[in-house]
């Protein structure tokens, strides 16, 4: 029972690294997202926090994604002031996402997820010889 047991805490740990990817992807596609008026602020960097929640019935504790919340760091400043956001003084806010910060995440989170899956392979493999014991 042990194994299957660490088998679902893998399978939690991969989908909350699968929506922290998504997150970040999200991030990524809106990191040149500005906003359309003066005053208007650009797209803000959003970040996932996760929880371990208790699995009372398997007696074990689950990773979970607790919220996506967004990152409260300033916004860049660009000098263009033909930009329809362009304050009176020509610049305009920019996002405060940073793509190299989010490339970094994702391969972070990609190498947990994979470490996951790899987990839950070598549980199913020794899940799997056990069996062909029993037989």
């Amino acid at each position: 029972m042990d194994l299957i047991k660490s088998i679902l805490v893998s399978a939690s740990a991969m989908k909350a690294q699968g929506q922290r990817m998504q997150v970040i992807a999200e991030n990524i596609a809106n990191a040149d997202s500005l906003g359309q008026r003066p005053g208007e602020n650009p797209y803000q960097r959003k970040v996932l926090t996760f929880r371990n929640l208790l699995d009372r019935s398997l007696g074990v504790e689950r990773l979970q994604a607790n919220k996506v919340d967004v990152d409260r760091s300033e916004f860049r400043k660009r000098y263009e002031p033909g930009h329809p956001a362009a304050d009176a003084t020509g610049y305009v806010l920019t996002p405060n996402v940073t793509s190299l910060v989010e490339m970094m995440d994702m391969r972070e989170s990609q190498r947990s997820y994979e470490a996951n899956l790899s987990m839950i392979e070598t549980a199913k493999g020794m899940l799997t010889r056990t069996i062909d014991l029993i037989r």
